[in-house]
């Protein structure tokens, strides 16, 4: 897309400004990249540890003369009225009435993120919502309400279920059927067979001699019992995150492609592999059906190029000569000739996010998802017995499972969207194995997430 010649024309205005809520990695990206985006002004960052939020200056190349920290709203209108001066802000509320056009929400708390971004929302501002713990279980409501407004609330580009669903929104346009959208792990496979080793992150271990074979190619019809066998090979060194599976849940609101099964097929495939795999059982895949969610753990030879960390689609074509074309430049096709790999190995995280907000401020649009349903609920199943009391992790908690199931009303019989049980106390022990539900869990006395979850559900759901 010529992103230029489109701001150029169509712009409502010719600089957005946005103010970012949390300093992390990925927001401090944000900031730092933002000094080289013209039509871009960051001049506030709040966040409770104000050496984060100054860290975040700095870092883009400011000085500490050109850094204030306010303290109190009168000083931000005051700062932000001279334009002089880069501005860190302890109170996030303060933002809402400060004079910005778009709030970054990346603060990764489930808690806050529903908090600051119904707030915005009703402030007028767009959201960009990095925080997708909070995403997963009201993205939809916060997405409703910003319509209502007239304002705009997106997944953003830079974090891969934003980029997945701009992937799947274009093929769409483009006429084609997309079989499969998937993100790739950041950490993969990389087997190396002349030393007989496979490397995952930092760890490095010997291939079994009864299991290499599972490493070779998988050819066509060969994909389920490859996928079952690899899983065996490469036992206690390539899993699944929570996490990987909430992007997921994000990415199935926005577009309604749908998991397969529950903990989704989780392939550990060389990128050739991915058509063949992802695509229907009765064109020589694993799928189901038509439509589905995934992630993708690459594997690779140590000399070959990965694509950890990136996004891709299979897709198919019903025309003879357009799938022709397909399957001729470039794409790479199953063994059927079915079905073909479009795949963007990389994801910027922070840098490219600018253009999710100059698309929502100056055009009004977002670019990950607008109109999103709850098709699906992020929720999670005990790996081990609890007890009465215990505080439950979020998606990266080893005692808990993340599992994608059809969305629906919070009940007592309904399983809980997983970051609405987090941090909260169960009630009575939890056998292994048990889906976690609202009557599990000792509920808050004064939750923004929960209360924006009960809009949702009476505005979806009735």
């Amino acid at each position: 897309m010529n992103y230029q010649r489109l701001f150029d024309r169509h712009a409502i205005y010719n600089v957005v400004r946005a103010g970012i809520i949390g300093a992390g990695q990925y927001a401090t990206a944000v900031v730092t990249q933002s000094v080289a985006v013209d039509r871009l002004d960051v001049p506030i960052v709040a966040d409770v540890d104000v050496e984060a939020a100054r860290g975040a200056f700095l870092a883009a190349g400011y000085v500490e003369d050109d850094i204030v920290v306010c303290e109190n709203l009168a000083s931000v209108m005051d700062e932000l009225a001279l334009g002089r001066r880069r501005l860190v802000v302890p109170d996030v509320m303060w933002l809402m009435e400060a004079p910005v056009d778009a709030i970054v929400e990346a603060t990764g708390v489930p808690e806050a993120g529903a908090l600051y971004a119904s707030e915005a929302i009703s402030y007028g501002k767009h959201v960009a919502m990095v925080n997708k713990e909070a995403d997963a279980v009201v993205g939809p409501e916060l997405a409703a309400q910003a319509r209502e407004i007239g304002v705009v609330y997106s997944a953003v580009d830079g974090d891969q279920h934003g980029l997945l669903i701009g992937l799947v929104s274009w093929a769409r346009e483009l006429g084609l059927e997309v079989l499969a959208g998937a993100k790739f792990r950041n950490a993969e496979v990389v087997h190396d067979p002349m030393a007989r080793t496979v490397l995952c992150g930092q760890h490095t271990m010997p291939v079994d001699d009864a299991l290499a074979h599972w490493l070779e190619p998988i050819g066509h019809g060969e994909g389920a019992e490859a996928l079952v066998g690899r899983r065996e090979a490469l036992a206690g060194i390539v899993g699944v995150h929570g996490a990987d599976r909430v992007e997921m849940g994000i990415v199935a609101n926005a577009t309604g492609l749908l998991p397969d099964v529950e903990t989704l097929h989780a392939p550990i495939v060389r990128t050739r592999e991915i058509p063949q795999v992802l695509c229907p059982v009765d064109e020589g895949g694993v799928l189901g059906r038509r439509g589905v969610i995934d992630v993708v753990t690459c594997l690779r030879h140590p000399d070959g190029a990965g694509a950890g960390g990136g996004a891709c689609i299979v897709v198919s074509c019903e025309n003879d000569y357009s799938r022709e074309m397909l399957m001729t430049k470039g794409l790479i096709p199953n063994a059927a000739g079915t079905a073909a790999l479009i795949y963007r190995p990389y994801h910027l995280c922070g840098v490219e996010t600018p253009i999710t907000i100059l698309m929502a401020g100056l055009l009004g649009v977002p670019t990950g998802g607008g109109a999103l349903y709850p098709h699906v609920d992020v929720v999670a199943r005990t790996r081990s017995d609890l007890p009465a009391g215990h505080v439950l992790g979020g998606d990266s908690s080893p005692q808990l499972e993340v599992l994608l199931v059809p969305g629906g009303p919070i009940g007592a019989d309904r399983p809980l969207p997983l970051h609405m049980a987090s941090g909260n106390a169960l009630a009575a022990d939890v056998p292994a194995g048990t889906v976690l539900t609202a009557a599990h869990v000792v509920p808050p006395t004064d939750s923004a997430l929960w209360l924006v979850r009960a809009d949702m559900d009476a505005r979806f759901f009735g």
